[in-house]
């Protein structure tokens, strides 16, 4: 089974406009996810798909392979599904978010690993929350699963209501870093908005919606993406604090 990592990179992103090329100790933020993703060891190729030629110009200054795709494409998992029409059907293509600079191995691992079950078609990773209060931000999605680790539910609200207080309820929230089978990837995409999704403003309730059942990974790794400068300097403190680079 081959298995393929491609990073998507928008420049004209609205909360942080230029954010992959954005730097952080020294390298842009993009180099950081390329450079954590190749040092797993885990893929067979590793891609940034981007339209902006600024992105592409710096990507392949650090080594990365880069393919443009279509301005007008509407998201980041368009993007990947545009690099994966040049793989082979029955690829396992993983989704690693541009701004997501501290991706662990650990993570990416694990979440290739649900791909030796047959039955998965697409797969993300999830983890506990480490602070209550951040359970009602809506920023923070959560999820609910089925026994067999399926996700039931994404919600930016808190899920599930704790009616009576029952003690020591762990809510999980959903880190988007997403793996599809080739095959699942370009149903997914072909598919119109999902009502759900057009409420909640999350792409992957198009798949529940659709059913295509998304098997959710655990991991220690807390997803500490950026999506405002204000972020970027937090990540930057955090780098520098546990000597990271």
């Amino acid at each position: 089974m081959n298995s393929y990592a491609v990073i998507p990179a928008r420049y004209a992103s609205t909360r942080f406009p230029g954010k992959p090329l954005a730097m952080l100790a020294g390298k842009p933020i993009i180099q950081h996810v390329w450079e954590r993703v190749s040092k797993s060891k885990l893929f067979d190729e590793i891609f940034i798909a981007t339209d902006d030629l600024k992105i592409s110009a710096a990507a392949q200054n650090f080594g990365a392979i880069v393919m443009l795709t279509d301005s007008d494409l509407p998201s980041g998992t368009d993007r990947v599904a545009a690099v994966a029409e040049f793989l082979e059907p029955g690829s396992v293509i993983l989704n690693v978010q541009g701004d997501e600079p501290l991706i662990s191995t650990s993570a990416l691992a694990a979440l290739l690993d649900a791909f030796s079950d047959n039955d998965v078609l697409m797969a993300s990773l999830m983890t506990d929350f480490t602070d209550p209060e951040e359970v009602s931000n809506p920023n923070m999605v959560k999820v609910v699963v089925d026994s067999r680790g399926n996700a039931l539910y994404f919600s930016r609200s808190p899920i599930p209501y704790n009616r009576d207080g029952v003690p020591g309820y762990k809510y999980k929230r959903h880190i988007g870093v997403y793996g599809f089978r080739y095959e699942a990837l370009m149903s997914f995409v072909s598919l119109p908005v999902g009502k759900l999704e057009g409420i909640e403003k999350l792409e992957q309730l198009r798949a529940l919606e659709y059913g295509i059942p998304i098997r959710m990974v655990h991991s220690d790794y807390q997803g500490i993406g950026i999506d405002t400068p204000e972020d970027l300097l937090r990540i930057a403190k955090e780098l520098k604090e546990r000597n990271l680079s």
